[in-house]
Parts: C-alpha cells; sequence; structure tokens
C-alpha cells in the first residue's frame, strides 16, 4: 500500500538559496500560484462584460460577492466593509487550496500548518493593530469582562489573555487537521483497493467495497472543503469585529 503520507511532501521545483536560506519554487507554491491564477482569470472574467441578463460566470461571481459581504454584514456589521478585500481574498485562499487539493496528484496546501498560520496570524495581528491604533489601550479591556468583581482579575485576566493568544492556534489547526484527515482517509481506502486487485477475482470485487466508501468520503471532503473555507472565514469576522466595536 502506498504511503498515505507521502501526498503531504513538500517537493522542490526549482531549487534557490539566498543567504543561506532555502526559498525554493516547491509544489506548494505551484499550487498557490495556480490557485491565485485560476481565481483572478475566472473573476475577472466573470466581471469584464457586466451584462444587465448576466451569463452563467457573472452570476456564480456575484452569489459569490454577495456572500461574503453577507458574511461580513452579519458578523462585524456595516463597519465591516473597509475589511471586504481582506476577508474575500482570505476567503478565496483557503477555498482554492481546499478544492484544488481534491484533484487527482494535486498539493493541498492548506493541510500544512505553516500555510494556515500565517493566515491565521495574519487576523490577529491586523485585529491587535488596527484595535490600538483606533482604541488605544482601551483595547485590552477585554481582557476584564463587566461584572466581574476586582478581587477575580488576577483569575479572568490571565484566562481571557491565553483566549485571546490561542486565537492564532485554534483558527489554524482547525483547518490544517480537517484537510488533513481527510485527504489521509481517501489515500487509506483507495490504497485498500488497490492492494486487493492482486488478490484475484475475489480480491477484485472485495476492493469495490473500500472504493464503495471512497466515493461517498470524496463526496463529504468536497462539502468539508467549502465548510471549513467558511468556519475559517467567518471566525475571522468575528475577530475582527473587535477592531470596529470592543466587546464590553
Amino acid at each position: 500500500m502506498a504511503d498515505p503520507i507521502h501526498q503531504f511532501e513538500i517537493i522542490p521545483l526549482i531549487p534557490l538559496e539566498v543567504a543561506g536560506v532555502d526559498i525554493a519554487f516547491t509544489n506548494s507554491s505551484l499550487w498557490m500560484l495556480i490557485g491565485i491564477v485560476l481565481s483572478t482569470l475566472t473573476l475577472s472574467m466573470a466581471t469584464r462584460r457586466k451584462a444587465l441578463v448576466p451569463g452563467r460566470l457573472q452570476v456564480m461571481s456575484e452569489m459569490l460577492y454577495e456572500f461574503v459581504a453577507n458574511m461580513i454584514r452579519e458578523n462585524i456589521g456595516s463597519a465591516g466593509r473597509q475589511y471586504f478585500p481582506l476577508i474575500f481574498t482570505l476567503f478565496m485562499v483557503v477555498l482554492m487550496g481546499n478544492l484544488l487539493g481534491m484533484i487527482p496528484y494535486s498539493f493541498t496546501y492548506t493541510s500544512h500548518i505553516i500555510v494556515t498560520l500565517a493566515l491565521a496570524m495574519l487576523i490577529f495581528f491586523t485585529v491587535l493593530v488596527i484595535g490600538v491604533i483606533k482604541h488605544g489601550l482601551s483595547f485590552f479591556s477585554f481582557l476584564v469582562p463587566p461584572g466581574v468583581p476586582v478581587w477575580l482579575f488576577p483569575l479572568i485576566i490571565p484566562i481571557e489573555l491565553v483566549s485571546f493568544l490561542a486565537r492564532p492556534v485554534t483558527l489554524s489547526v482547525r483547518l490544517f487537521a480537517n484537510m488533513m484527515a481527510g485527504h489521509l482517509m481517501l489515500k487509506v481506502f483507495a490504497g485498500f483497493s488497490v492492494s486487493m486487485l492482486g488478490l484475484g477475482a475475489a480480491g477484485f470485487f472485495a476492493g469495490l467495497v473500500p472504493m464503495f466508501f471512497n466515493v461517498i468520503l470524496i463526496g463529504f471532503e468536497f462539502l468539508i472543503a467549502l465548510l471549513h473555507a467558511y468556519v475559517f472565514t467567518v471566525l475571522s469576522c468575528i475577530y475582527l469585529k473587535d477592531t470596529v466595536e470592543l466587546h464590553h
């Protein structure tokens, strides 16, 4: 049976080193580039005509635009429109990483913790920097929930601080773990089907069982790919709301 972990291996395609730092163009970089080019071309072609009676591609892009706009409106409010470019880009990066990873022999860059952590840290520092700029030191008032007696401050403040600092960890691990686990299961079931082919006619029919389950898992994996792109983005919106209005 093929090694199911092999699909997550980073492979340098164009070796490159600058000042002793390895910055090679890898398979992960390639699929990120494919995701950028594909989403940019698709959305550009969809909005180029701006027809009064839109075609399918334009309808899809408008639905995508409205979906993200509604997400921001519901979780941040009207003041969250300033974050639309950031949220829309974040959603497309995660969505393309999840969906492109479903193509056979592709690479799922969202299955690597370094990628999801980088995206999560971007949101974390955006919230921190903009929050402090807009609200000053009062931004950290979230460490002391309203109505808490003073004698509980030594207990509550560390808990709230750990919860705040854990945001990028929980945000990144949730996406990375689900993408990695799903692809591992697909590879394992596919490996069962292939390995049973060597057992003759009985093995062929026995191999249809894991193949059947694999087809079902592929459907679930597409659903999970869409769901976790949404979850990652909506949580980012919730965190960005702290820069618009402080939670008291």
